[in-house]
């Protein structure tokens, strides 16, 4: 490790006790004589050959071997003897016969007497120098000196084949090359290993020995260091062009397996999943079917939904990539991302149009559906005869019939904007049909949704015919029931007016002029009676002609109509009664008022006896009629008012008999004193 007056470097060979093998040796010294650069190499070597512990034979064949492995390099051999051996003049004649033959001088000195030849701060401890040296840690330190020389080496052998591979790669695209090719050891190892070396080396460099005496570093410790930093920035450098090969060749193996991904996403959506949806074109004739056809579209839907996440997950890669991408991969990953985008909204869009479209179709059927039942209760509701009980019940009844048809009618209209509705959703259908003529399954789904609005339409234009039909039968069973109930009406106020005619038209007059007052009442009476009495006949013809109309049997012919003619029968036979009555009691009260109003001047008037005799019989006629009741064809008999207004009208009749009477005696006398005058 030191260096001799001539600055060329000192080899010490210890030789010890136990045979040396001289292969071994020569090894080694070729290993350590390949150490130092030429530089140091020309200025010659100083070998010290430490024969302390040797025998002559052994030193004199390794200061020979000397003169095979480096005769030109050698200056210098000092062959350090032991202090009690050897022969002197044996040895020294020996080497300095040798000479020349050697090349090099071979002098034979104590270890005490070397520092005459090489300075003691040159010299080990061994040899009663200064410098410092350790063999362990020098070995240990060449081992990894060696070891990182060796795999940095061949680290950039393989480095530089990767990297220029992958130039020659991205040239040559379609020659085959290796690019996942990778190094044999980490190059983040050994660049951790040349780091600490070198660190290591430098350190040695300015650190003093123990003593605090700095000292400079062998030769090969500095050659090694411009080695060391050599291949560290090599490795560098190769290194970093290497991360970014493994950089962009995971860029272009990421955008490689992204658009494989991205052609399967496409791929599927074009072919399996287009090919899905255009097998799904009906949309059912029921609402059954309409709902079979959204589960399979569901199971659909389900299945691209997965293709779906794929497209989102795809998408993100891509939006990163763009984001930290290159420009040169810009166009491409915009094209795929365009290319990854359009086809799956396209599909989206399939998918919604094809589930809107069903949905409408379940609703279309929906409302057909209630509409059919709709028509199926108020056809039902047509078909039963009506019986009802009375007027109000009938229009109850046609209230709920005009109710179910404005239902049905709202129905329909529904019926009709849910397939307009759904006929223009089929109408757009072609414009994502990949070219396919969809004509005859459009024809099919338009010819259901206008023939089942046909139908409805049919359906209901026979019902409003027979609500109509019904309407006009249920008023006439409404007018029907009036009639019934006005004549019914009539016949008890007809009832009510000869009650009230054998009740309370019972007085006769106190003269004549009050009697022709009670006459004309009673006519206008008989009139009220006579216009009550036609208008239930009227009633009672009108329920007859309603009642063949209806085709039904009426109550009134059986009942009402002989009630009207029995009541009116008896009104007309007491009525007559009633007039015979007042037209008697008219003719007695002006007889009577005549003859009792006359003079008695006048005797010429009252020579007839007749008149006085007539007026009695009037008289007595009318007062026997007051005691004979109204006897009607069925045999009943009524009398006009009670017993106690018969007698008082008949002591007032009377009465005036009386008067009549005494005005007749009052006349007879002067007849009967003239003659005897």
């Amino acid at each position: 490790g030191g260096k001799d007056r001539r600055s060329g470097l000192i080899l010490t060979i210890p030789l010890c006790l136990e045979q040396t093998s001289m292969d071994e040796l020569s090894v080694t010294l070729d290993y350590l004589l390949s150490i130092p650069s030429e530089k140091c190499k020309a200025r010659g070597f100083t070998v010290i050959v430490d024969g302390r512990k040797s025998q002559w034979n052994v030193v004199k064949t390794v200061v020979l071997m000397l003169q095979n492995v480096v005769p030109a390099e050698v200056s210098l051999v000092c062959v350090v003897k032991p202090d009690e051996f050897w022969d002197k003049k044996v040895t020294h004649f020996c080497f300095w016969k040798e000479k020349d033959r050697l090349g090099f001088e071979v002098i034979l000195v104590s270890a005490n007497k070397l520092t005459r030849y090489i300075e003691p701060c040159q010299l080990t401890e061994d040899f009663g120098g200064t410098l410092t040296y350790d063999h362990m840690d020098w070995l240990n330190k060449r081992l990894v000196f060696e070891k990182f020389t060796k795999e940095s080496t061949s680290l950039l052998d393989e480095l530089a084949l990767i990297n220029n591979g992958s130039d020659k790669g991205n040239q040559e695209k379609e020659r085959s090359i290796d690019l996942n090719f990778l190094p044999s050891v980490d190059p983040e190892t050994v660049l951790q290993t040349g780091h600490e070396l070198l660190s290591e080396l430098q350190q040695r460099r300015f650190n003093g020995s123990d003593g605090g005496v700095s000292w400079s570093p062998m030769d090969d410790e500095l050659l090694a260091q411009p080695q060391v930093m050599k291949l560290l920035d090599s490795l560098r450098e190769q290194y970093t062009r290497y991360q970014e090969v493994c950089r962009q060749r995971s860029k272009r193996t990421q955008l490689e397996e992204i658009q494989q991904k991205v052609m399967q996403v496409v791929n599927w959506l074009e072919g399996p999943g287009s090919e899905q949806l255009r097998t799904q074109w009906g949309i059912g004739d029921s609402i059954r079917a309409s709902q079979a056809l959204q589960q399979k579209h569901e199971e659909i839907e389900s299945q691209h939904s997965e293709w779906f996440a794929v497209y989102v997950e795809l998408n993100q890669q891509i939006a990163a990539l763009l984001n930290a991408g290159d420009e040169e991969d810009l166009v491409e990953l915009k094209a795929l991302q365009q290319q990854l985008s359009d086809v799956c909204y396209r599909q989206a869009s399939q998918l919604e149009f094809r589930q809107n479209l069903l949905q409408a179709a379940l609703e279309f059927h929906s409302v057909a559906q209630d509409l059919s039942q709709q028509l199926d209760g108020l056809l039902g509701m047509l078909c039963v005869d009506v019986a009802p009980a009375d007027g109000a019940s009938i229009q109850q009844t046609l209230k709920l019939l005009e109710e179910k048809l404005k239902s049905v009618d709202s129905g329909l209209q529904g019926l009709r904007e849910k397939g307009q509705s759904l006929l223009d959703q089929i109408s757009n259908q072609a414009s994502w049909a990949y070219g396919k003529d969809v004509t005859i399954e459009n024809k099919e789904n338009v010819d259901h949704i206008q023939g089942v609005m046909e139908d409805m339409q049919l359906r209901k234009q026979r019902c409003e015919d027979m609500v109509d039909v019904r309407r006009l039968k249920m008023l006439q069973m409404v007018q029907l029931f009036k009639c019934e109930e006005d004549a019914a009406q009539a016949v008890e106020w007809l009832s009510e007016l000869l009650d009230a005619l054998l009740k309370t038209h019972i007085r006769l007059g106190d003269d004549a002029q009050e009697t022709k007052v009670l006459l004309e009442k009673h006519r206008k009476f008989v009139d009220v009676a006579q216009s009550t009495y036609d208008y239930g006949r009227q009633l009672l013809q009108a329920t007859v002609v309603l009642c063949q109309s209806l085709r039904c049997t009426s109550r009134s012919s059986g009942d009402t109509l002989p009630r009207l003619n029995r009541v009116w029968k008896q009104f007309t036979i007491t009525s007559d009664e009633r007039v015979h009555r007042l037209e008697t009691a008219v003719a007695f009260h002006s007889s009577a008022e005549k003859i009792l109003q006359e003079c008695p001047e006048q005797p010429e008037a009252f020579n007839e006896v007749e008149q006085f005799d007539e007026i009695e019989a009037v008289g007595k006629s009318l007062l026997d009629r007051l005691t004979v009741p109204v006897v009607y064809p069925d045999g009943s008999e009524q009398y006009f008012g009670s017993p106690s207004d018969m007698a008082s009208a008949a002591e007032h009749i009377r009465e005036k008999m009386k008067l009549v009477g005494l005005k007749k005696q009052q006349l007879r006398q002067p007849e009967a004193t003239t003659p005897d005058s």
